[in-house]
This record gives structure tokens, C-alpha cells and sequence, in this order.
């Protein structure tokens, strides 16, 4: 009997699981909240000007990246047909409308013209269509604009801009739909198809960095002491903004070129106050559309079914007449 369970041995074998479940316990705990403390990383920046490109350039709430850069928040419209066969050519419309009068600040501080831009995301095998297969009319509406596919393995999501916004505030994509009859990984049925419209600059550069197109706001609270004027490596004349805080010290605030100047010296200002006008004009919208990728042999059945039902009906009331005719021979019988 001297492998018999003992009170001892089974009180020194109850300590040991008891030590191993805290420890597992333990392990858990701390790597759950290393990951609350020390978070991963998330990179999100516009496709168009980040070095390291994401997959995709709608993230995974719905959102494309170029609202990270442009805050703004303006309307987008997209017009595509319904439903369209099997290895055709239509035209997906993107409008991005917005006032020609107003005018945006440029990189230099100067004023001038809107761009615009536009992201199409279309459904896996929907690509631009090619040259050879453009109708002449369709070429006319779709101009010489410079599509770019997102990436290279990418056809169906196309980019393009930026254009001079008082002449693209329609842009037209010519684009070419898939044939199952060739491709066995497309299917007929309903997709869906995302569209970004930009207009005007951003007011944040992929680095994080504010550009000049956006509000300046002052880094402390206390009484402008100064505004100095003076340029940057550029030649562009910028401000400096000095604050002397209720402490004696003195901060400088700097204001690129573009933005206007809307305090004075002497004036008091609290931490975050504005410093200058917001001079955006611009600003990014995004739509969501569907589209059929519709068998022609299905339409033709449908037409069938219909033309047997309008027959059934017309059979029925034809019936219908014959029986009353019956009945009432009857009844002057």
C-alpha cells in the first residue's frame, strides 16, 4: 500500500494545483492588461500619401481614409446603373459639387482654385475598361483623365486626381463588368460599390502635422505681447504670435501663411482660443451604392414567366365569360 492516497499527500497535491492556477491566473491577468497599457499601434493615412499603403482604403467602420486628412465634412453623389450584363461597358458617375465663386488657400498663403479627386471601389472583377472596348460617345464624356488603380493587384478600386474643380465636378468612370462565363470566382448577384469625393486641400498632413489650411489656436492662455511678421525657407511671409503668460514667461505661437490674423496685440486669450479664421472651404464625402450583376438568361426567363402569367390571366377571364354564357343559356332554357 505504499502508493495509497494519504491525507498528506493529497493536501500537498491540492497546493500544487492551487499554485498552478494562480500562476496561470497571474499570466492572464498581466497580459491583458499590457495590452490596455501598452496598446498596438494603428497606422491610418490617405492612400495617396502615406510610403507603406494599406490593403484597402475603407476601413473597417465604413470609413476611407482621406477623412483623416480632410475633417471637413461635405456631399458626395454617385449615379451607376441598377443592373448591367455580363461583359459590358457602363458609366459609373461621381459628382462632387461645390460653389465655384470660393476660392482656397494654397500651399504659398495665395488663393486659388479648388482640386478635386475621387476614390471608386467597385465590386471584385469590375475594372476601367479598356480603350478598344470605350464607345465613342462614352469617350467624349470620360475626357483624358488619368485613372490609377489603387494598387497593382487592384483593378477594380481606381483613383484619380487631383483636377481642376472647375471642370471635373462630374467625373465619369468607364468601367468594364465581369463575365462568370470565364471567371469562375464572380457569381451573378447584387454587389456593393463605395465612392470618396474630395474637394480643396486638407487641414492635416499624413505626419500628423497641421497644414495652413486650418484654424491656429493659441498654446497657452495670457495677453499677446507681440505679433512679428517674417518669412519661412519658402520666401512665404508667416506670423509670430508671442504671449506672455501670467507667470512673466513668453510663448511663441507660429502662423503659417494663409490663415488671417483675427487678435491683436494687447488682446487677453485663453488656451485653445483661435488665433486665426478657418480659411477651409473644402472638405470630404463618401457614398455607398449597389449594383446587379444581372444573367441574361434570367431576364429572359423572367420574360417568359410573364408573358405565361398575362396568357394564364387572359385564359381565365376568357373562361370566365364562357361560363356565364353557359349559365344563362341555362337559365332561358
Amino acid at each position: 500500500m505504499r502508493n495509497a492516497l494519504t491525507p498528506a499527500r493529497l493536501t500537498r497535491a491540492a497546493k500544487v494545483m492551487l499554485n498552478t492556477l494562480l500562476i496561470a491566473i497571474a499570466s492572464v491577468t498581466f497580459s491583458l492588461v499590457s495590452d490596455f497599457v501598452q496598446p498596438q499601434s494603428a497606422a491610418a493615412y490617405p492612400f495617396w500619401a502615406q510610403e507603406t499603403a494599406p490593403e484597402t482604403p475603407r476601413e473597417a467602420t465604413g470609413r476611407i481614409v482621406c477623412a483623416n486628412c480632410h475633417l471637413a465634412a461635405k456631399n458626395t453623389e454617385v449615379e451607376v446603373p441598377q443592373s448591367v450584363l455580363p461583359d459590358t461597358v457602363f458609366k459609373a458617375v461621381v459628382k462632387i459639387p461645390y460653389d465655384t465663386s470660393v476660392q482656397q488657400v494654397g500651399a504659398d498663403g495665395s488663393k486659388v482654385g479648388l482640386n478635386v479627386g475621387a476614390v471608386l471601389m467597385l465590386p471584385e472583377g469590375f475594372k476601367i475598361a479598356p480603350e478598344d472596348r470605350i464607345p465613342e460617345e462614352l469617350k467624349e464624356e470620360v475626357g483624358d483623365l488619368p485613372f490609377q488603380t489603387y494598387k497593382e493587384d487592384q483593378e477594380n478600386v481606381i483613383i484619380v486626381g487631383p483636377l481642376p474643380g472647375e471642370e471635373y465636378q462630374e467625373i465619369v468612370f468607364p468601367v468594364l463588368s465581369p463575365n462568370p462565363a470565364t471567371d469562375k470566382n464572380i457569381h451573378f448577384g447584387k454587389y456593393s460599390i463605395h465612392v470618396g469625393g474630395n474637394r480643396g486641400r486638407g487641414q492635416v498632413y499624413p505626419t500628423g502635422e497641421k497644414s495652413n489650411n486650418n484654424i491656429y489656436n493659441a498654446s497657452t492662455g495670457g495677453t499677446i505681447s507681440k505679433i512679428a511678421q517674417t518669412e519661412d525657407e519658402d520666401g512665404n511671409v508667416k506670423y509670430i504670435v508671442s504671449i506672455t503668460t501670467a507667470s512673466g514667461d513668453v510663448v511663441e505661437d507660429t502662423v503659417p501663411a494663409g490663415p488671417e490674423l483675427i487678435v491683436s496685440e494687447g488682446q487677453t486669450v485663453a488656451s485653445g482660443d483661435a488665433l486665426t479664421n478657418n480659411p477651409n472651404v473644402g472638405g470630404f464625402g463618401q457614398k455607398d451604392a449597389e449594383i446587379v450583376l444581372q444573367d441574361s438568361s434570367r431576364v429572359v426567363w423572367l420574360i417568359a414567366f410573364i408573358c405565361l402569367v398575362m396568357m394564364a390571366q387572359v385564359m381565365l377571364v376568357l373562361k370566365k365569360k364562357q361560363i356565364e354564357k353557359v349559365q344563362a343559356a341555362e337559365m332561358n332554357f
